[in-house]
């Protein structure tokens, strides 16, 4: 990369959640910014994301493992350690880290739930562009090796660490560092790890502190400070917000519309950063 280069992946989180993510994910791909999706393999509408990937050549598609709070790929008579009654993946983050550092047993069935989700991502037939997880739960030390194992011996090239710059935030609002700095030490640690495996990284990722509120404003002031380096901006577009799963409180669809807003686009333009997906920054 060329001394002062910007580089931008604006990436939609949770493809295949649902008919309103596709939907979004497909108009703010032809539309606007969007140039790359992570894929929930295991999610209702995935069939249906897959085949539009297939429409959009361009979308660079990568896997949103779900390993918290979701489903999984294995059946739960084969995840007793990692589901609960419902069957879908234990959503308690604490009781199920411990669970992690204290059972070889449940590190064992979330090795072969990774594995699962990658195998059904290659089934797919899509190129795998990049990796990261939902609620960044890779973050978790022992979860965090076993994607970047898992990831390196797929053919991964980026595994998403999301490393958040404060000093960009507070030129656009005042907005204390919060949660960002306890999780500074465990996405150092996860960043040294991809590292060694040979993998990249972003230098920068947007997207915690307004995760589901990536409105126009917001876009554009980020897009105007872009710092030199590869950045990823990760958003949650949909056409609406009342499809089963969704979060409360995101703002889907003025998330899509930031997406292809005419402001949102000319910032992109002006701003001299090269637009794609991980891999065509190889």
């Amino acid at each position: 990369m060329k001394r002062g280069a910007k580089e931008l992946v604006v990436t939609a989180d949770d493809f295949g959640a649902a008919l309103e993510v596709n939907e979004a994910v497909e108009r703010a791909h032809r539309e606007g910014i969007l140039s790359a999706a992570s894929l929930i393999v295991t999610a209702p509408a995935a069939t249906d994301a897959v085949r539009r990937a297939a429409r959009m050549p361009r979308l660079r598609v990568g896997v949103h493992l779900v390993l918290i709070d979701g489903p999984a790929a294995l059946p739960a008579r084969r995840l007793p350690d990692l589901t609960g009654d419902d069957g879908r993946l234990r959503a308690d983050r604490v009781g199920y880290g411990g669970k992690l550092l204290l059972s070889r047993s449940a590190r064992s069935q979330l090795a072969q739930e990774i594995a699962a989700q990658f195998a059904l991502f290659r089934a797919t037939g899509l190129t795998l562009d990049h990796v990261d997880a939902h609620q960044h739960f890779h973050l978790h030390p022992l979860i965090g090796r076993e994607v970047v194992r898992q990831a390196a011996a797929n053919g991964a090239r980026f595994v998403r660490v999301p490393r958040e710059p404060w000093r960009v935030l507070k030129r656009l609002e005042v907005h204390p560092p919060g949660a960002r700095a306890l999780l500074a030490p465990f996405a150092r640690l996860l960043a040294r790890r991809v590292s060694d495996a040979g993998l990249r990284t972003p230098d920068q990722v947007f997207g915690l502190a307004w995760s589901g509120a990536m409105t126009s404003d917001r876009l554009v002031g980020l897009i105007g400070h872009l710092p030199q380096g590869l950045t990823e901006i990760y958003t949650h577009p949909a056409t609406g917000g009342a499809f089963a799963g969704a979060a409360a409180g995101y703002r889907y669809s003025e998330e899509l519309a930031a997406l292809i807003a005419p402001e949102v686009i000319e910032a992109a333009r002006i701003s001299g950063a090269r637009l794609g997906g991980f891999s065509d920054f190889l």
